[in-house]
């Protein structure tokens, strides 16, 4: 066995424990320093402020709540007032012009025209069956005073038979009349009787022709209306101002019942639409002042019109619209717009976003240093995002924000708060 070999990597293993583990020992004696002795205290910084082994160091920033002007912000777009696709009612082969797209019109302009075919003619029989049923009106009223005067002869010739029944009886009571002048009294009493009711029956005939004549006239003009609205169809016209977003029918095309005619839209007063979340909602009214911003730069103001009651079931989110107005109609359908609805001021914080934080159960919040040096969890409401930073309520006046470390600590942990400045 070699012993120089052992010698060797017992010496090796001797310099590196003294290398590793006892290197201040082995600097000391490099030094000449006594190593019996205790370390001074300039020695060591570190023995002046003693660190606490179970806090956790983190960073954050003084803040100080300020008030702002807490509008809404949203990103929405503009959208015409009104669109209408004006389409036929019937079938027909266009025989006007077509107007051009972009074309402004008015309400009632003409937009297109279609060939009447039959349809004049029948307008034309539809009017003359109306007079002819007019015409037999007179004749029908004239036999109602017919009727009702048979009716009254009738009646008087029953009056009078009657009498002559009640005189025959008592003459021949008196033994003055035979017994076949009262039998001839009776029948003349039930010829009259049938008389009265064969003229109460025509009266009643009489009034029935009156009817049916007034029937047929109601027919005719039904007949008529219905031709003069089938003709009425034969132009479509604009519902209102606006302007032409697409052309017209072309001429000599054929149209069907729902065909398109042209497509007008109405950009003056222009809405803008936006979707606003739920947690900003209850700070949007109805009539409040807002503004939006074009893509273009342009700068535009007016009002809350519509606030929806029922959330997208997509993104819960509510639509909201403004209207403003748009007299040059320079503003067009579809433009991207950031809209800002004027709210009440409100006290927040400026904050990195990093700052935010989510506790246990999901809510949203930052934590902060308490007055003990530890941290507690806050739950807060977004305001803006901006890019300095965020804007949140639901802290003190003054607050220690943790911004970064807020992550590994949780409410009641002692912590080493590092501060640095807020515009950093």
């Amino acid at each position: 066995m070699r012993i120089v070999p052992l010698l060797t990597a017992c010496l090796v293993t001797a310099f590196l424990y003294l290398l590793i583990i006892e290197r201040d020992v082995l600097f000391s004696l490099a030094r000449g320093e006594d190593v019996t002795a205790p370390p001074t205290e300039a020695a060591s910084p570190a023995s002046q402020q003693p660190e606490e082994p179970d806090s956790v160091g983190v960073v954050a920033m003084h803040s100080e709540a300020r008030v702002i002007d807490s509008n809404v912000i949203l990103r929405g777009q503009t959208e015409a007032a009104r669109q209408v696709e004006v389409r036929a009612e019937i079938s027909g082969l266009v025989i006007s012009e077509p107007l051009r797209k972009g074309a402004f019109v008015e309400a009632g302009e003409l937009l297109c025209r279609l060939d009447p075919g039959t349809r004049a003619a029948s307008l034309a029989e539809a009017r003359a069956r109306l007079e002819e049923a007019r015409a037999r009106k007179p004749e029908a009223e004239a036999r109602i005073p017919s009727a009702e005067a048979q009716l009254e002869t009738a009646k008087a010739q029953l009056e009078e038979a009657r009498i002559n029944d009640n005189a025959a009886r008592k003459l021949s009571e008196g033994g003055f009349a035979s017994e076949s002048r009262v039998a001839a009294a009776r029948a003349a009493i039930r010829g009259a009787e049938a008389a009265v009711k064969s003229a109460e029956a025509g009266v009643k005939t009489a009034q029935s022709g009156l009817k049916t004549v007034a029937a047929g006239i109601q027919s005719a003009e039904a007949a008529v209306a219905t031709a003069e609205k089938e003709m009425s169809r034969l132009e479509i016209h604009a519902p209102f101002a606006g302007l032409l977003e697409s052309d017209t029918a072309e001429l000599g095309s054929l149209i069907s019942p729902g065909g398109l005619c042209g497509t007008v839209i109405q950009l003056d007063p222009i809405r803008i639409v936006g979707f606003v979340s739920e947690t900003q909602i209850d700070r949007v009214e109805t009539g409040a002042p807002a503004g939006a911003r074009l893509a273009d730069g342009r700068e535009v103001t007016g009002r809350v019109t519509f606030l929806s009651r029922a959330a997208d079931p997509l993104t819960r989110t509510f639509r909201v619209e403004l209207q403003v107005p748009n007299p040059d109609l320079s503003i067009r359908d579809g433009q991207t717009a950031e809209i800002a609805i004027a709210s009440d001021g409100a006290s927040a914080h400026l904050v990195p976003q990093s700052a935010l934080t989510l506790s246990d159960d999901g809510k949203l919040g930052v934590r902060i240093v308490d007055d003990e040096n530890q941290a507690l969890f806050r739950p807060v409401t977004l305001l803006r995002d901006t890019a300095d930073g965020i804007w949140i309520t639901g802290l003190d006046k003054r607050a220690d924000v943790i911004v970064i470390g807020q992550e590994y600590v949780v409410d009641g942990v002692p912590v080493r708060p590092s501060y640095k400045d807020p515009a950093q």
